[in-house]
């Protein structure tokens, strides 16, 4: 099972360099996969979740993949109505050119009311839209000729079961986001059973959970994924890849954007983490500030 971070790229801490760290650090420390979310306008309902400065993911995965080596690269999610169906064909393939294959593209229907109007998009018609684009992107990608050779795994989010069925229609993944171990148990079974329905096979399970540690365990039915000791973290990171994932995301933001200030607990964490599961060859780049890696157990106090 293949381990991937989710990366700020917004908020009041959120600059150029500290992209750069981040990039740095999810791939030195050997995770596989690192992910941007997106936003276009910063409208008041975005702000109070992801406030400016929000770097555009297709630009700043560009950047990053110049700076990477190894690491892929992908959206979680891109918001699929917001761009002409042949743009975003055009510049995922042109980006997955360009990094040596290595993009994932995570995409989703949306939620932002201000934005779509914004945009110019009918909120009400996002579902149908973001079908419609969909087709478009894979009919599109079949242009070899055009738009290269190399395949772009389509990650479909939506925690709904209209999220479900559109993933087994059109994706290679249905990537559900900061869950509850229960509930994905039980939405593990109704992907298999939209598969079933719609002949067709089941797209592989690919969840972006959260990751808060804690020096004490967290205990109740609203826990989600992710959240709580480390080996609360490796038991779900266990027992997700015993439900068939074959992919996790860890979201080490927990929706304060003053955290963005500070990356180092996020880092912490991640190599808490990767201390546990990783390649031990795999270290924090020399040139990042090590002495703000955890020594210890790596546990933020709850």
């Amino acid at each position: 099972m293949k381990i991937g971070v989710n990366v700020p790229n917004f908020g009041p801490g959120t600059d150029p360099g500290v992209l750069r760290n981040w990039a740095r650090t999810v791939e030195g420390l050997g995770f596989d996969l690192l992910m941007l979310s997106d936003h276009i306008a910063i409208t008041p309902d975005v702000a109070e979740r992801y406030p400016a400065p929000f770097y555009e993911p297709f630009t700043t995965l560009s950047w990053l993949a110049g700076l990477t080596t190894r690491i892929r690269l992908g959206t979680t999610v891109l918001i699929t109505p917001y761009r002409h169906p042949l743009v975003t064909a055009r510049m995922a393939a042109n980006l997955n050119e360009l990094s040596d294959g290595r993009l994932v593209l995570g995409v989703g229907v949306g939620w932002a009311r201000q934005e779509f109007a914004a945009l110019g998009i009918p909120f009400e018609r996002r579902g149908r839209l973001t079908d419609s684009h969909l087709r478009d992107i894979r009919a599109a990608w079949a242009d070899t000729a055009s738009y290269g050779h190399r395949p772009i795994p389509l990650w479909v989010g939506g925690n709904s079961d209209a999220g479900i069925r559109r993933a087994v229609r059109l994706g290679q993944a249905w990537h559900p986001l900061r869950c509850t171990m229960p509930w994905l148990r039980e939405a593990a079974g109704r992907l298999k059973d939209a598969a079933d329905e719609q002949r067709l096979p089941a797209p592989a399970l690919a969840p972006r959970i959260a990751l808060r540690l804690t020096a004490a365990p967290v205990d109740g039915a609203q826990r989600l994924a992710g959240e709580g000791t480390i080996d609360q973290v490796l038991e779900d990171l266990d027992e997700l890849r015993r439900l068939g994932a074959e992919t996790v995301v860890l979201d080490p933001y927990h929706g304060d954007p003053r955290t963005t200030l500070d990356p180092h607990q996020g880092w912490q964490a991640l190599a808490t983490v990767a201390a546990h599961l990783l390649s031990p060859h795999h270290r924090p780049p020399h040139d990042l500030p090590t002495h703000d890696l955890p020594t210890h157990d790596g546990t933020e106090q709850s």
